[in-house]
């Protein structure tokens, strides 16, 4: 099949038909064009949703979960969706747009070269043809002169009234026609000759070629646009592995929900490390002023300040001001309840205390790492002064020395603060001075006032210390380790009793009070199991003895 041998009379319907090629593929390119925008916006919009749907700052504790974690998967899954996609949009403007475009040029090109070589054909064609014609007019005209003249001839060498001069002169007329029709008819076959010659040559040779190029380009358009249409569908099945692949991701991070694990959580991350209350006593208020009477007469001073650690134990484990020895380890910055995270549950704070102390060895592991990078580096100054000058280095090593030593006494600080959850760290209570020696004296008070005889009889007051022992209470080895309790307690939470004098505890246990706190924070209490010794008085809930 060849456009030049089956459609050699067709030559405008071809250059139409090779117009509209050339239209589909630009209206192709549009198209290509029009989905690269749309692909483009729809990348662009997914990671607008991604973007809109990542976790805030103030929310970053929420995805600890596993649904949380999993739907932020999920969500970064999408995100690489919409990156390839907007690598399909790159492949398909730098491989098909661009090429289609350049394709579209040549094609127009070489589609107005094959139609003005055409375009000269025909007219040659035409030309001669015309000139055909012309030839053939004039043959025919001449040839009716003649006959014209013939006749002429005939009828006046008939006539004999005509003289002979005028019958020669119809003789020559009928002979210079002939001769002139002739002439026209050598040029009308000549004519007719190059004419036939022409048209062949334009319908075996000129035009079949001409239509052959513009098949030959017509039928590379089509192949060029199967191509492109083929690469394509090459370019989306390319992404489809990826595109799999973050499908995978989504079904994984689906998977990765653990309703179980996020219940865990939920207990770990709320979970105060309170036990539950006991029972409410009755008070009964018909016997109240007899007891209050008897309980002022009877009570110690100092046991108001144990029934307020009762209600403060009570109330949740808020604790109203404290005098005495309690107020000189307190502080009265504000932020020191956020620095320790005081304010916090006794299980949560123990949780934010690892993860301080876990953030400071981070550091200190950071700073040693400066530091040893700094001795080696001065230790090159030193075998090779050219190098540097050792001594620069002395600032930056103390600096960095004291802040190792800064960050040291933070760890120790929090580590004892983690062993004392539900106190902030100024309020942890230190170990009375000469704890074992308070255990065999109950009634010492931290600040009790005797009376005391001068010389002259003049009775002084002397302000006695919990911490050291007066003149007349030099020995106690003779008091009775079995002195009657004043209350019994419950422990709130455990105590390992680092320091001496004092009794380690379980959540739960219920002990014996022997002397109450004497504003220092402690209170001496015997174990079931004879033990006696000081516990923290904001670790237990207190209930006296009515004497």
């Amino acid at each position: 099949m060849s456009w030049g041998t089956d459609l050699w009379d067709q030559f405008d319907c071809v250059a139409t038909h090779t117009h509209k090629g050339i239209d589909f593929a630009e209206r192709y390119k549009d198209f290509v064009k029009e989905r690269c925008v749309i692909e483009s916006e729809y990348a662009a919009k997914l990671k607008k949703l991604v973007k809109n749907y990542q976790p805030k700052k103030k929310d970053e504790e929420e995805y600890e979960f596993t649904c949380q974690k999993g739907f932020l998967k999920m969500v970064n899954e999408v995100n690489d969706l919409a990156g390839q996609h907007e690598f399909m949009v790159e492949n398909f403007t730098s491989s098909i747009v661009k090429e289609l475009q350049t394709m579209i040029q040549e094609l127009k090109q070489e589609r107005r070269k094959h139609l003005q070589e055409g375009a000269k054909h025909n007219s040659l064609l035409q030309s001669q043809c015309t000139q055909l014609e012309r030839s053939k007019k004039h043959y025919e005209r001449s040839f009716k002169e003649a006959e014209k003249a013939q006749d002429a001839f005939k009828k006046a060498d008939a006539d004999i009234n005509l003289s002979r001069a005028e019958v020669e002169k119809a003789k020559s007329l009928m002979r210079s026609k002939q001769q002139a029709c002739d002439e026209c008819k050598n040029e009308y076959a000549s004519e007719l000759q190059k004419t036939n010659t022409a048209q062949n040559l334009h319908y075996n040779t000129n035009m079949p070629q001409t239509m052959q190029d513009l098949q030959d380009m017509d039928k590379k358009r089509i192949a060029r646009v199967q191509e492109f249409v083929r690469q394509g569908a090459e370019i989306e099945r390319s992404i489809m592995p990826i595109v799999n692949t973050c499908i995978d991701g989504m079904v994984t991070a689906a998977n990765s929900m653990n309703p179980d694990e996020d219940i865990r959580l939920v207990i770990e991350r709320h979970k105060s490390g309170f036990v539950p209350p006991g029972d409410i006593p009755f008070e009964d208020l018909s016997n109240a002023n007899t007891q209050e009477n008897h309980n002022n007469a009877n009570t110690p001073k100092n046991a108001s300040l144990a029934r307020d650690t009762v209600k403060g134990t009570m109330s949740g484990g808020k604790k109203g001001k404290r005098g005495g020895l309690f107020g000189i380890f307190g502080s009265s910055k504000m932020d020191d309840s956020k620095e320790d995270y005081s304010h916090l549950p006794p299980n949560q704070q123990k949780k934010k205390l690892t993860q301080k102390i876990e953030s400071l060895r981070q550091t200190i592991a950071k700073e040693t790492a400066e530091r040893d990078g700094m001795l080696k580096m001065r230790d090159v100054y030193v075998q090779n002064p050219a190098l540097g000058d050792p001594s620069t280095l002395d600032k930056q090593l103390e600096e960095n020395a004291q802040k190792l030593d800064k960050l040291k006494e933070e760890i120790k600080k929090y580590e004892l603060q983690r062993q004392h959850p539900g106190q902030p760290a100024t309020q942890v209570p230190p170990p009375p001075l000469s704890l074992s020696l308070r255990g065999h004296c109950p009634f010492l008070l931290s600040a009790q006032v005797v009376p005391a005889e001068t010389d002259s009889g003049v009775e002084v007051e002397q302000r006695r210390d919990s911490s050291v022992p007066i003149a007349d209470q030099d020995s106690f080895d003779d008091l009775d380790d079995d002195f009657p309790a004043i209350g019994t307690c419950r422990a709130m939470y455990n105590f390992e009793a680092p320091n001496d004098g004092s009794i380690p505890m379980k959540i739960g246990d219920e002990l014996q009070i022997m002397e109450i706190d004497q504003g220092d924070g402690w209170t001496q209490v015997r174990h079931p199991n004879g033990d006696m010794g000081f516990v923290p008085t904001s670790y237990i809930e207190c209930h006296l003895y009515e004497h």
